[in-house]
């Protein structure tokens, strides 16, 4: 299973960096309803990571730093949590679903392609869970916030993750 076993590490990587950066950074968000939002989707994203590695024997490597730097930088840049929610919804979670959907092709684990299947469909609530939110919250016609949202795109697909977060790092 070393194949298998590796692409869900990578897997387990990159959700576990969802949690933990969604983890550490909703304390210090300004906006309740992002704190709240920040706080419900770490503790999903939580869930899914723990599940994968309890079914991989434990992770032993760090959550994925390009997923945690991102929203611990969002964090940074807009204490409001808005833009943290903008890239976990848009930049993130997207490109682990298609890092998910090849992992599912490539993985001959008939279990921890069910566990992939879990974590897509939590991923996918998470996206509209956000939407959710953010439909309730003032319209952001701050240039500079959006520049910001543009420049993080923009990084990921420099750092050569324009579409995925691929099968291994």
């Amino acid at each position: 299973m070393s194949n298998a076993s590796d692409i869900g590490r990578h897997i387990a990587s990159c959700i576990d960096g969802l949690y933990a950066g969604l983890g550490e950074t909703a304390p210090t968000l300004t906006n309740d309803a992002y704190v709240v939002r920040a706080h419900e989707a770490s503790r999903a994203f939580g869930s899914v990571s723990l599940g994968l590695r309890e079914y991989l024997g434990g992770l032993d490597q760090s959550p994925f730093v390009i997923v945690e730097a991102l929203l611990n930088n969002t964090a940074d840049m807009d204490r409001t949590g808005a833009l943290s929610m903008y890239a976990t919804s848009m930049l993130l979670v997207p490109r682990i679903l298609v890092s998910l959907l090849d992992a599912r092709t490539a993985c001959d684990d008939p279990e921890l392609v069910a566990l992939f299947d879990e974590a897509s469909q939590v991923l996918i609530r998470e996206i509209h869970a956000i939407g959710d939110v953010a439909k309730l919250q003032p319209t952001i016609t701050d240039e500079s916030w959006q520049l910001a949202a543009r420049d993080l795109s923009e990084m990921l697909e420099t750092a050569g993750f324009g579409e995925s977060f691929g099968l291994t790092h």
